[in-house]
């Protein structure tokens, strides 16, 4: 799970796992595998990081989560 902000400031924790779409036009749009999408705050780069680290921790818990 990893932490966005919707465009009205609202903090929502998502499911790394069912993004199938990240895309910038200009805002930030995640398309989930059921077809659902949410435009939020952060760069298409910054969401592909916090998936990254997710799955890091994953793999190995003993990982500190450090802010990217």
């Amino acid at each position: 799970m990893i932490e966005v902000t919707k465009l009205n400031n609202e903090k929502v924790t998502i499911n790394a796992d069912l993004i199938e779409i990240i895309e910038e036009i200009p805002e930030t749009a995640i398309t989930f595998t059921n077809g659902k999408k949410i435009f939020v705050k952060e760069s298409r780069q910054k969401v592909k990081n916090l998936v990254i680290l997710y799955r890091m921790e994953l793999l190995n818990p003993t990982i500190e989560k450090e802010e990217t």
